[in-house]
């Protein structure tokens, strides 16, 4: 499998493990659009390397991937034809079906600060491996908007609906010592024993019983896929009317203008 036209995704192949490293350091991995169709594409290419029996995901440098680059979504890139297309809604739901059609098991070596989109993109992976000081959060409802391409889906699965409403309506981080803690992650390491440990993981699972392991996974994904099903459309349709609200509009000009948004009520939207 050629993997050379991805622009911001690094792929290598070793040993039957393919490690998938976003590749933006200079931007702390910030999703632009051309990364975010290159999301949607890479799941399909490894499903079909007939080469790879297992997959790590990872971040170059200190981060694993703040979300989304709010600045850079309609930057254009050379990867699959995809030229400056912006994002839209439907590209979420694909990331996430796609992902979860894959039939190699793939574990997160969550290196540092996983936010917004990426943090779900992580936390969808069948093993999840964080450095104990990185933060973790969901945080579209900062920028004004819900929680739709996957947050609504995975956080509720792994902790709890209560708990996974705190945090998405909240926007708030958590450790990795803490999303451990609290089973939104499976390990919490010192940062430097992250990606050995998850390497460690991804080999076992590469040199074990192929289709045991295979089906074993598709067997649970079942389970995701069904309340992906039920949810990502709802979701996805819900965060696209919040991109038309005033406080959307006035969360990314606050961004911009480095300030805390000032969200002020109307008495019709009281």
């Amino acid at each position: 499998m050629d993997y050379s036209n991805y622009e911001f995704l690094k792929i290598e192949v070793a040993e039957r493990v393919a490690t998938v490293t976003i590749n933006r350091p200079e931007a702390l991995n910030a999703v632009s659009a051309a990364l975010h169709h290159e999301f949607e594409q890479i799941w399909i290419d490894l499903a079909e390397d007939r080469g790879v029996n297992a997959i790590l995901l990872t971040g170059a440098g200190k981060a694993f991937s703040i979300g989304g680059d709010i600045t850079g979504r309609s930057k254009p890139t050379r990867s699959k034809g995809r030229g400056g297309r912006r994002i839209v809604m439907a590209d979420g739901r694909r990331v996430v079906e796609n992902l979860l059609d894959v039939e190699q098991p793939i574990v997160a070596a969550i290196n540092g600060d996983a936010f917004g989109f990426s943090a779900n993109v992580a936390l969808l992976c069948d093993v999840t491996v964080v450095s104990e000081t990185a933060k973790l959060a969901d945080t579209h409802v900062s920028l004004g908007a819900v929680a739709g391409d996957g947050g609504a889906v995975i956080w509720p699965l792994l902790i709890g609906p209560n708990r996974a409403k705190e945090f998405l309506m909240l926007g708030d981080s958590i450790s990795g010592s803490d999303a451990a803690r609290i089973g939104l992650v499976n390990h919490a390491l010192p940062a430097d024993q992250v990606l050995p440990k998850a390497k460690e993981i991804a080999q076992r699972l590469a040199d074990g019983p192929t289709w045991a392991i295979r089906w074993s996974k598709l067997a649970v994904n079942k389970w995701l896929k069904q309340q992906a099903n039920l949810i990502m459309d709802a979701g996805l349709a819900y965060e696209a009317l919040t991109l038309t609200t005033r406080d959307h509009k006035e969360a990314v000009k606050a961004l911009s203008e480095r300030r805390k948004p000032n969200f002020v009520r109307t008495k019709q939207e009281a």
